[in-house]
C-alpha cells in the first residue's frame, strides 16, 4: 500500500465550469506581471494560480493531469482562419499549462511529468505521486470546458483547476509522522485490488477535491484509492 499526507490544497472550480476565457482573464490578471495573462490560456492561468498557491519547491515533484488540455483555446485559434490571429496562435504553441507559471518565475524543480488523455488518468496519476522518489510530490491539473470539439469528445464539459501537494511519510521517524499528519488536510492511500475498473473520471476526481469528500473506490485497473480528510 503506498500512503501521502494531503498538506495543501487549492481548488477552482471557474464558476462551476461555465467561465469563459476572457472572464477567467479579468479574475486572475492580477496573479501574473502586467499583459502575461493576455498571453496565457484558460488553463494555463488556472493551472499556474493554483500551483502558486500551493507553493512547489525545487526538490518537488510536480505531476501534471489532464484529459483534453487546452480545448478551448485550440478552438479559438481554430475559429479565426482564414485571417488567424496572432495571439490565438501564440497560446496554440504554448508550452502546457504548468510551464507557462513555471517558466515566468523562472523556478526549478526536482521531476516533472505531464499525463494527457486515458480512461484513468486521476488513479494513475496518483500512482505516479505514489512512486515518486521525492519527498514531496504536487499534483495538479485541469481542464478548459469545449463547445464544438466537446460536442464530438474531444474537449472536457467544464472548465475547472486544482494543485494538491503530497508528503511522503517517514517510516523510520514516527514523531515526525504524528507532526505532520496533525496538520495535514487529508490522507491519500493507494492499494492494490482485484476488482473491476470502473473509472474515476477527471471531473469526478476534481469534485472529491473541491467539496472535500472522503472515497472508497477502483480509480484505476488493479488500484483501490482511499482518500480521507481531517475535518470530515
Amino acid at each position: 500500500m503506498f500512503e501521502r499526507l494531503i498538506t495543501a490544497l487549492h481548488t477552482d472550480s471557474a464558476c462551476a465550469g461555465d467561465e469563459e476565457p476572457s472572464a477567467t482573464r479579468e479574475r486572475l490578471k492580477a496573479c501574473f506581471p502586467p499583459g502575461a495573462a493576455r498571453r496565457m490560456t484558460q488553463l494555463g492561468m488556472l493551472v499556474s494560480a493554483a500551483l502558486a498557491r500551493v507553493e512547489p519547491g525545487a526538490d518537488d515533484a510536480i505531476i501534471y493531469a489532464t484529459q483534453f488540455g487546452e480545448g478551448r483555446t485550440l478552438e479559438s485559434f481554430l475559429e479565426s482562419f482564414p485571417a488567424a490571429s496572432p495571439t490565438g496562435f501564440q497560446t496554440s504553441i504554448h508550452p502546457g499549462a504548468v510551464q507557462q507559471g513555471m517558466i515566468r518565475r523562472a523556478q526549478p524543480v526536482r521531476e516533472f511529468f505531464p499525463m494527457a488523455g486515458g480512461a484513468f488518468l486521476p488513479g494513475q496519476a496518483l500512482l505516479a505521486a505514489m512512486l515518486s522518489p521525492a519527498p514531496r510530490v504536487v499534483l495538479c491539473g485541469g481542464e478548459e470546458r469545449g463547445t464544438w470539439l466537446r460536442e464530438v469528445g474531444a474537449a472536457a464539459g467544464a472548465t475547472f483547476a486544482y494543485a494538491l501537494a503530497l508528503l511522503g511519510i517517514n517510516k523510520s521517524d514516527t514523531n515526525e509522522n504524528a507532526a505532520h499528519a496533525e496538520r495535514a488536510l487529508g490522507r491519500v492511500m493507494l492499494a492494490p485490488a482485484d476488482e473491476p475498473a470502473a473509472g474515476l473520471a477527471p471531473a469526478e476526481w476534481f469534485a472529491l477535491l473541491h467539496g472535500r469528500k472522503n472515497f472508497d473506490g477502483i480509480a484505476a485497473p488493479g488500484w483501490r484509492l482511499r482518500l480521507t480528510w481531517s475535518d470530515a
